[in-house]
């Protein structure tokens, strides 16, 4: 009989980057991000190297193409313009990466929900504390709001309080850079000094476009891993005690509300 000592189907990794799981999504949803932007249901599904290098040829194809800007001529009914910015060349490149973008995190959401559901049931047991050189990490319980909040302000900050310190970092880099490029900050300011005009003429409409899904999928990823990691505590601390007080029977505690305290 074959026999191997090391899980087979393990729920979680404790490691120096963070807290990388497998966790049920629904496809759908998955599907809807990849279309907001391509990379980020990968990025949902805590696949960060092909989630990362979408969200990097999404902006840089989308860049040289012009898309963004076409589509802006667009919404203002000013299709001529719109078809003579277009940079036919990089057109192909950009539809193939963002429908396969789409159709792979689709089909990988489905597969990702069979691994987690027979991770389930191998319940493997999982990690509390990693201690590694560069950081510590560790399950505890998280306020979902507080992370939305975070990632609000500025995103990367999100992650960062979930603990996923890479992502964190390439998040704030990448939307300091496309602040920079729309002049968000300078158009802020502009607007909250009275002057509108002057605020909507600095904005760059081709960097502008990208801000909005990278906002809206750093504020949804951010509450999202926090509701998986309460979950993952609450697995986590119900392996522990179901091994440490094996065939012991456990009896409930109630205040004198009748209220359980365990």
């Amino acid at each position: 009989m074959f026999k191997n000592s090391s899980p087979r189907k393990p729920r979680m990794l404790l490691s120096g980057n963070g807290i990388t799981y497998i966790w049920r999504r629904n496809p759908y949803i998955v599907m809807w991000w990849s279309a907001a932007f391509p990379g980020f249901g990968h990025i949902l599904m805590n696949q960060y190297a092909r989630g990362l290098l979408l969200t990097l040829s999404e902006v840089v194809i989308n860049t040289l193409g012009h898309v963004n800007e076409a589509m802006v001529y667009t919404f203002c009914g000013q299709f001529e313009r719109a078809t003579s910015t277009l940079e036919p060349r990089w057109m192909y490149g950009y539809l193939i990466v963002y429908l396969y973008s789409i159709w792979n995190s689709y089909r990988t959401a489905f597969t990702m929900n069979r691994l987690s559901h027979l991770a389930e049931l191998e319940n493997i047991q999982m990690a509390r504390v990693h201690i590694s050189i560069p950081e510590i990490h560790y399950l505890e319980r998280k306020n979902p709001i507080m992370g939305a909040f975070w990632s609000l302000l500025f995103p990367g900050l999100g992650f960062f309080y979930n603990q996923r310190v890479f992502l964190g970092i390439y998040a704030l880099v990448w939307w300091w850079i496309k602040a920079t490029m729309a002049q968000y900050y300078d158009s802020l300011y502009l607007l909250l000094s009275g002057r509108i005009q002057e605020s909507v003429a600095v904005l760059d409409r081709q960097w502008l476009l990208f801000m909005p899904s990278v906002l809206g999928g750093s504020i949804y990823y951010a509450y999202i891993q926090s509701v998986d990691q309460n979950h993952m505590f609450m697995t986590e601390q119900k392996q522990f005690f179901a091994e440490q007080y094996k065939g012991k029977v456990i009896h409930h505690l109630f205040s004198k509300e009748g209220t359980r305290l365990c």
